[in-house]
């Protein structure tokens, strides 16, 4: 019997995403080419600008923003939901976010208390606008892709609308952006100096993203509703036969991916800008990428958030060396494309040979099959032949039968 290390079953999901990026670095290096570009001296320019002290922090700081985007949209994939509505989900909950922080009626809260209640509040209104999505399916059966996208276009509305000068927010003197107001300095939270050799920092929101990944790890693996979300996602109807509420489960579910994708803008407006103005959005679609580039798995997605900000950090570069940026779009496009049928190629692979050993250990384990018996006669066997010189029985006539 095999151990749990088995080469044969885990080398194939290894071997997925290396070949996966090696295409896309094939197909980035034939693009380059076609526009009249040295490959090798663009290759190493995007690494040695991607390795400096600075890149790498902003590289890092770009993650925490994918990292949670990508488990909002995790969540909803483990149980078959597509939450497409990401970006609107964050944008609304980081502007009532900076509402709230920046309040006149909440300046009298201690700092850290005012965090608190920002970071409810767009937990709150993350999963209020996700869960119209789930309602809308299990009361009309609306699909979650549709509606969730309608969704994004009347956030963004709705965000328009509220960032005025007569509802949520100011406009500096003698500026003509709008923003909520600029949160007091007791309510930020400090970055962290984690990158030697940059006075850049590190956003302290990005532990509190770390333990939201351990949070939907063990939600997913170590508890009952992480089964049955998995259960539901896989076999519906298997499911509800078990006792699962389905329809409970979507709502839950939508609600749940859209608390975590209301943290999405918070890094930024605790620990950067310290309010909220009109450019925001753009992480969410990005997030969903980053989980099919993960798999649906903590650390597969944090590695798939440093890629995707080490690929747009490293467009910067190219802008400067007049290559059009461009090609680390195709790169990331191209990669997450590779991988999604690297891994489903790796799924099958693995299938087979585990269909293969089950046949062979069951064939050679099975004892020999028994003897065929004979199927009984289906004429009347006929009588046997009279010996040479004998008269065999014969049938009466109807002469005999009358003389006797």
């Amino acid at each position: 019997m095999k151990g749990r290390l088995d080469p044969v079953r885990i080398l194939p999901p290894i071997i997925a995403p290396i070949g996966a990026l090696l295409l896309a670095v094939g197909v980035s290096a034939l693009v380059l080419t076609l526009g009249g570009n040295e490959v090798f001296s663009t290759f190493e320019a995007m690494y040695d600008y991607g390795t400096r002290p600075g890149t790498i922090n902003s590289i890092l700081n770009k993650s925490v923003y994918y990292y949670l985007g990508a488990i909002a949209a995790a969540i909803g994939f483990r149980m078959g939901l597509f939450n497409i509505g990401i970006d609107g989900q964050y944008r609304l909950a980081v502007l009532i976010a900076g509402a709230l922080g920046g309040a006149s009626f909440t300046q009298g809260l201690p700092g850290p208390l005012r965090i608190v209640l920002m970071i409810l509040a767009a937990m709150l209104v993350g999963a209020a606008w996700a869960g119209i999505a789930g309602v809308l399916k299990v009361t009309r059966g609306v699909s979650e892709v549709i509606s969730t996208i309608m969704l994004n276009f009347i956030a963004g509305g709705l965000f328009a609308w509220l960032l005025t000068p007569d509802l949520l927010g100011v406009r500096a003197p003698g500026s003509n952006s709008v923003t909520t107001p600029i949160l007091s300095e007791d309510a930020w939270i400090p970055g962290i100096l984690l990158i030697p050799g940059t006075n850049a920092r590190f956003f302290g929101f990005g532990i509190l993203a770390a333990l939201v990944g351990v949070a939907y790890w063990f939600m997913i693996e170590r508890t009952r509703f992480g089964y049955d979300l998995r259960a539901t996602g896989r076999s519906p109807s298997a499911a509800v036969a078990s006792g699962v509420d389905a329809k409970r489960m979507v709502v839950v579910t939508m609600c749940l991916s859209g608390a975590v994708a209301g943290l999405v803008g918070l890094p930024e407006l605790l620990g950067q800008t310290h309010a909220v103005a009109e450019n925001v959005g753009g992480y969410g679609f990005t997030g969903i990428a980053i989980a099919l580039l993960g798999r649906n798995h903590p650390i597969g997605m944090l590695l798939g958030a440093m890629l995707w900000g080490a690929l747009e950090n490293s467009a910067q570069i190219l802008d400067l060396n007049d290559i059009p940026r461009e090609t680390v779009t195709i790169m990331q496009g191209t990669t997450v494309l590779a991988v999604v049928v690297a891994y489903e190629l790796a799924a099958r692979v693995g299938r087979r040979i585990q269909q293969k050993r089950v046949g062979e250990s069951t064939g050679t384990a099975a004892a020999p099959p028994p003897e065929p018996v004979a199927a009984p006669p289906s004429e009347p066997i006929a009588a046997p032949a009279a010996p040479a010189g004998e008269a065999g029985p014969t049938a009466p006539n109807k002469d005999q039968e009358a003389g006797s």
